[in-house]
């Protein structure tokens, strides 16, 4: 096989998982702004994944959250996402929308808040159970925002119980994938502010247990692609949330910020090793003012460039001029790579799968948009907290 033909190779096996509320209304912390045939429930959530799907052939499973996609029967609805071409993925747990968890969940001074948090955990287990979902998603909002306002410490001991429970609960083939944000809700401590306590908790859990890389999550400037070669070194990469962020959780579109850290990125994955099923491709995005369906669409074509670029790396040149220590000629090497236009392969890669080499435009033209907006008159239209 030449390498031309292996980068394509490649490229078919992708899979970019989109989340469910990502095609319901959203906003700012000042107002959600409502567009007309989002979804009413995760039964049109599925309709409209199936739609990415259909015309990026990359995107073969949407994950849900609960209890924002909360329904009677999950095997059904794994069922309809079948029928559409779909699997359910990882199953996002919600610790953080509950009066009850106004100082924490897992890690709340009161027992009785941490057992509902951990139960609602554990049916999170029981939703996989039914769906044939391999991952359970965690991010906790927990911390505190002043000094003293708790024990830093026995947070940490409480979260630790709280993780091992569920961990314990997890089947064959379930994982738990482990998030973490630097800040925001709570502005002092954050119980899982970064990858390093994410990774402990894991470490300690057992190999079941994999850490999240939410690109959104860092502070300004962070080295996210070297967190990301430690992570595979050690074997403790679950997955990514992939999103852009110019100053903190902006949740925009993966690639639209900084599109050379992605790539950054998508080649410290590829020389680990971690272009594997075992690192799971997630999308994690808020789309407030643009178009819900064409936007997800444009950030699975862009996690599909940066992934291109990083294949097309000449990693035994690269390889010669870090050894030689030739600094100049190393960079040059990745940057070759970096500004190769990948649009006509991607295209070329796309006709190879029977798929329109134009995804938006096979979007636009397929007439979903104006059915949805004529169908999806009358209900609630989801979105936070539905």
């Amino acid at each position: 096989m030449t390498e031309l033909a292996a980068v394509k190779a490649a490229l078919k096996t992708q899979a970019v998982e989109t989340p469910s509320w990502a095609y319901g209304n959203s906003g700012t912390r000042f107002k959600v702004f409502a567009q007309a045939g989002v979804p009413r429930t995760p039964w049109e959530k599925v309709d409209d994944a199936a739609q990415v799907h259909a015309v990026t052939g990359v995107a073969p499973a949407v994950a849900l959250h609960i209890p924002w996609d909360r329904v009677d029967d999950y095997a059904a609805l794994a069922r309809h996402a079948e029928d559409r071409g779909l699997t359910l993925g990882a199953i996002n747990s919600n610790t953080f929308q509950d009066d009850d968890y106004k100082l924490g969940s897992v890690c709340h001074p009161d027992a009785a808040v941490r057992r509902k948090a951990v139960d609602h955990l554990l049916e999170c287990v029981d939703i996989m159970d039914a769906t044939g979902s391999g991952d359970l998603k965690l991010w906790f909002a927990d911390g505190t925002n002043y000094p003293g306002q708790d024990d830093v410490r026995g947070r940490q001991d409480r979260l630790a119980q709280g993780l091992a429970e569920v961990y314990e609960r997890l089947g064959e083939g379930q994982r738990m994938l482990l998030e973490y944000k630097l800040f925001e809700p709570a502005f002092y401590t954050t119980d899982v502010p970064d990858w390093g306590t994410a990774y402990a908790h894991c470490l300690k859990l057992g190999p079941k247990a994999r850490v999240v890389v939410d690109t959104g999550h860092h502070a300004p400037g962070t080295n996210i692609e070297f967190i990301v070669a430690t992570l595979l070194r050690e074997e403790r990469l679950g997955g990514f949330d992939f999103n852009s962020r110019f100053y903190a959780d902006d949740d925009l579109m993966a690639g639209a910020a900084d599109p050379f850290q992605l790539f950054r990125i998508m080649y410290e994955v590829v020389r680990g090793g971690g272009f594997t099923p075992e690192v799971a491709f997630m999308l994690d995005q808020c789309h407030n003012v643009e178009a819900k369906i064409p936007a997800i669409i444009r950030s699975v074509m862009n996690v599909q460039e940066a992934t291109a670029k990083a294949l097309l790396v000449d990693r035994n040149a690269l390889s010669v001029a870090q050894d030689s220590g030739d600094v100049l000629e190393a960079n040059a090497v990745l940057m070759d790579a970096y500004n190769t236009d990948v649009r006509p392969l991607l295209r070329e890669v796309r006709e190879e799968m029977g798929l329109d080499p134009e995804p938006l435009a096979a979007y636009r033209r397929s007439g979903w948009a104006e059915k949805i907006v004529a169908d999806r008159v009358g209900g609630r239209p989801a979105g936070w907290g539905a």
